[in-house]
């Protein structure tokens, strides 16, 4: 059975499905709150992997790319719930209660705990508009993001550091940002974003830390991956190839023989 996710209200996403999942690539463009509400989520991202099993709360940093894969409990079902603590909420609760951040959040990218009573109160109060029982105008949505941030910062007051932090996405170092993030399956200007740049400057910069552009770049550095995959480790193409960001197999393979002048096989 085909995934279900649905947008609750503008800022509330309830994904459920019955078999496992593989999610496509995601960037992250603003901070949000999760509960695992059934089955178990694991997530890949430049850090590493995360695991997030049932009845756990995750929060996900704003400004990365991440992967899911989406593992239905022993029931048969998958189900996970997330609000978005989107910027101009966050800057106006900022603003209304003289919250200055003058350092950065320096502790671990894991941003999972298990729930205390208000959280795991909080989305047992979301149920009603999951089950489409109840519709929530855009005030209550507003009070139901505000809410979630009263209780992420009882929870742990440090989590202010993360969410009231507006500052842009500083430059990173180029090449070893690409070089741990190629296998990803997003837009130039996504990867842009992500190493503090504005379009153009990614691609000037590319240039001269690669000497060619970004999309002949990855498709360069994804097949000398997939070579190594397949003589050295001896892995099949289907097993990999969604891994390495290729959009199917008829992409890949095309790509490969073109690179390598033979089939996967002739290696």
């Amino acid at each position: 059975m085909e995934a279900k996710r649905e947008i609750i209200f503008d800022k509330l996403v309830y994904s459920c499905v019955f078999e496992k999942h593989r999610g496509n690539e995601e960037f992250i463009p603003e901070h949000f709150l999760g509960f695992q509400l059934s089955g178990e989520t694991h997530a890949f991202h430049a850090d590493g992997n995360s695991i997030i099993p049932e009845n756990v709360v995750v929060l996900v940093r704003k400004n990365q790319l991440i992967r899911t894969i989406k593992y239905p409990a022993k029931s048969g079902k998958y189900q996970f719930v997330s609000i978005t603590l989107d910027k101009e909420t966050l800057q106006q609760y900022a603003f209304e209660n003289k919250i200055v951040v003058d350092k950065k959040y320096t502790g671990k990218q894991k941003l999972f705990f298990e729930p205390d009573d208000f959280l795991q109160n909080y989305f047992v109060s979301l149920a009603p508009y999951i089950n489409k029982k109840k519709e929530a105008t855009p005030r209550l949505a507003d009070l139901k993001i505000r809410e979630a941030i009263e209780l992420l910062l009882q929870c742990n007051p440090d989590f202010k550091q993360i969410l009231f932090d507006f500052s842009e996405p500083y430059k990173i170092d180029l090449e070893e940002f690409m070089n741990q993030n190629f296998m990803f399956n997003v837009s130039v200007t996504s990867f842009a974003k992500l190493t503090g740049r504005s379009l153009s400057g990614f691609k000037r910069d590319f240039a001269r830390a690669f000497g060619t552009t970004p999309k002949r770049w990855l498709l360069a550095k994804r097949l000398d991956e997939v070579h190594y995959l397949i003589r050295h480790k001896k892995q099949k193409p289907s097993d990999f190839y969604l891994d390495l960001g290729f959009e199917n197999l008829s992409h890949f393979y095309a790509s490969f023989k073109e690179k390598f002048g033979t089939t996967t096989t002739g290696l």
